[in-house]
Parts: C-alpha cells; sequence; structure tokens
C-alpha cells in the first residue's frame, strides 16, 4: 500500500461519498482528504479518520494529493479544475465538465497550457454494454444506422428537492441527467449535429424543467428521438434498466432502442433483432442475446484515473471531448427557448 496514489475528494454529496467508498476500497489508491463546507462532511472525515478541509484549495495546499475527483455542484467544476490544473494535480470532474461551454472552453485551455490531464466523470463509457454497443453500431453489424430512441423516465424523491441548487436552472434533468444519455449516444452513435426541442417544468412547477422531448439530427444522417421525465414512476432509464448501481431497484427493460438497415438492437437488454433469412414486414424475426461480462463501470473508471495520474494511460473522456456533450445539451436548451433547429457547433462558436 506504500505505493498508492493518494486521493482527495472535493464534495461529500451523492456521488461523492460513492466515489469515497471506491477510494476506500480500492488497492491502487487511498483517501488523502475530503474538501466540503458542510458540517455533515466534516463529521463524515471525522468518522474515516481521514483530514477534512472546508475548501479544495486548502486541501490541495496541505495534504498535496496526487488527484483530485471534483463531485462538487455543476457551478463549482470549473474553478475547482481550474485550482487543481494550476498546482499540478491531475483531476477527475464529474459530469457535466463544467455548467457552461464558454466555461469549458476555459477548462480546455487551462488543460493544453499546462499539460496537467483532467478526465470527465462519464463514467458509463468504461460500462462493457456501452462499448459492445459502439462497436456494433460503429462496425456495421446492424448496418446502415438510421433511427435512435432514447429514454429517460423515473420519478425522483420528492426529499431530493430539499437540495436548493436542483430546483433551480442548470439542477435539472438536462444537465444532471440527460447529460449521460448525449454522452451515450454520441459515443454509440457519433456526433450530433442537430436538434430541436421542447421542455415543460408542469409538473413540480420548480424554475427548472422536469420533463422534455428532443429530435436529433446525427452527422450520419440518422434521426433520434429521446424523451426525458423526473416526474413519473416508470422503468425505463439507465439507472433503472441497465443495473449498474445496485441501489436502484433493476428493471428488465429497454431505454435504448438502435435500427439499422440490417437489425436492431435494444439496450441494456441486450437484443439483437434480425432477420435470418429475406428480409420483410411478413417475415419472422430473430432474436439473440449479446453476451456482455458485468463490470463496475465506476471501479474501472477509478482504475483508469489512477493509470492517468501515473501517465499509463490518456484520459477517455477529456474536458474537450466531455464538451461535445455539453454544448448538445445547450443546444437543446436553446432549441426549446427559440423553438429553433439549433447546431451543437453554433453552440461552441458562440461561446468562443
Amino acid at each position: 500500500m506504500s505505493g498508492a496514489l493518494r486521493i482527495g475528494v472535493a464534495g461529500a454529496g451523492l456521488i461523492g461519498r460513492r466515489h469515497i467508498e471506491l477510494v476506500a476500497a480500492s488497492s491502487d489508491c487511498v483517501l488523502a482528504g475530503i474538501a466540503d463546507p458542510s458540517p455533515k462532511a466534516k463529521a463524515f472525515a471525522e468518522s474515516l479518520g481521514i483530514p477534512w478541509c472546508a475548501d479544495h484549495r486548502a486541501l490541495l495546499e496541505r495534504e498535496k494529493p496526487d488527484g483530485m475527483i471534483v463531485a462538487s455542484p455543476n457551478a463549482l467544476h470549473l474553478p475547482m479544475a481550474l485550482d487543481c490544473v494550476a498546482a499540478g494535480v491531475p483531476a477527475l470532474v464529474e459530469k457535466p465538465v463544467t455548467d457552461t461551454v464558454a466555461a469549458a472552453q476555459r477548462l480546455c485551455e487551462a488543460v493544453t497550457h499546462s499539460g496537467v490531464p483532467v478526465l470527465v466523470g462519464h463514467h458509463r463509457r468504461h460500462n462493457p454494454r456501452i462499448k459492445a454497443i459502439r462497436n456494433k453500431v460503429m462496425g456495421g453489424e446492424i448496418g446502415q444506422l438510421t433511427a435512435v430512441v432514447g429514454l429517460w423516465l423515473l420519478k425522483k424523491p420528492d426529499d431530493y428537492f430539499d437540495v436548493a441548487w436542483r430546483r433551480e436552472i442548470g439542477g435539472g434533468p438536462l444537465l444532471i441527467n440527460l447529460v449521460h444519455d448525449i454522452d451515450n449516444l454520441r459515443f454509440i452513435c457519433g456526433e450530433i449535429s442537430e436538434v430541436q426541442a421542447m421542455t415543460s417544468h408542469k409538473a413540480r412547477g420548480f424554475a427548472v424543467e422536469d420533463t422534455a422531448g428532443l429530435l436529433l439530427k446525427f452527422a450520419n444522417g440518422a434521426l433520434g428521438t429521446v424523451t426525458l421525465s423526473d416526474a413519473t414512476p416508470a422503468p425505463w432509464s439507465w439507472e433503472l434498466s441497465s443495473g449498474e448501481n445496485a441501489a436502484y431497484p433493476k428493471q428488465d427493460q429497454p431505454c435504448y432502442l438502435f435500427a439499422g438497415t440490417r437489425g436492431a438492437l435494444s439496450v441494456p437488454t441486450m437484443e439483437l433483432w434480425s432477420y435470418p433469412g429475406e428480409g420483410g414486414w411478413y417475415a419472422p424475426l430473430s432474436r439473440a442475446a449479446v453476451d456482455v461480462p458485468e463490470t463496475d463501470p465506476l471501479v474501472e473508471q477509478l482504475r483508469h484515473f489512477c493509470a492517468v495520474i501515473a501517465g499509463r494511460e490518456a484520459p477517455l473522456i477529456s474536458a474537450e471531448d466531455a464538451m461535445g456533450t455539453l454544448a448538445v445539451v445547450e443546444a437543446v436548451r436553446e432549441a426549446a427557448v427559440t423553438g429553433n433547429r439549433v447546431s451543437p457547433a453554433w453552440i461552441m462558436e458562440q461561446a468562443a
């Protein structure tokens, strides 16, 4: 254990505590300390017998960690990541990389100038199922991709919104949850070139959206729809369908459908549909299971982060790559407000 990397964690909320658990259980790293101003975080650190600081800069200065996991509210991602880069400390920044594309551009510039690596926590790219589906879609197994369906429908408990920032613009399911699904779709299908969208906050009445409908055009010509709501009891979401996190009751339902000219895939149920012979709607379809090993993507992400710190691997999801996902989310917002088709590339041009 003497050679284990020392990892600090900034933010001890829901995802922060999960990172803390994983670091504590890892053979590659140990906890250098927790930075979070809340009394609960201080008590939590004391219960673990590890250093606590109210401010992440104090943790960087006092403990000099080998790496830092930034698991703070979205608006704090940029200043915390910039401080890590300035201190020469590689960072794993939770998604979204920042709260705006303009902020992400600042971080990308800092990473380029410093050479300090930043990995972004779109952890689902580490999931073997996502990797397997990408290989099948990109590899042409289902032919030319024509259509994509994405669903993110579930009900968040009422006390989830006791935290004020989750009721405000930027704290809703577009930036907290849909950003994961958009990243999955970019990774599996390629870049999204254009979006249309509508949003609503009628179910809860908060300033932030609770429901959204998206129409996506991919650079390869495929079209997609995504429907989202965090205010409905439903089983169609990656959280409930994948079994990735044991905290959620697993549902044997798909949340993504990928349709091509030679076949179709349901995910994460991992079913491949195709015609065994000549195709046509009168012909019977065959269904085959896609076998994929089970791996906790957060565990794999932490292993990868340690390899990034050690210089053995380059970040699988760089700040620049994650900015592309964030640009799609901003395009969704712009399209919902204006009613126009919006290009993520245009969003990045406007932010520059």
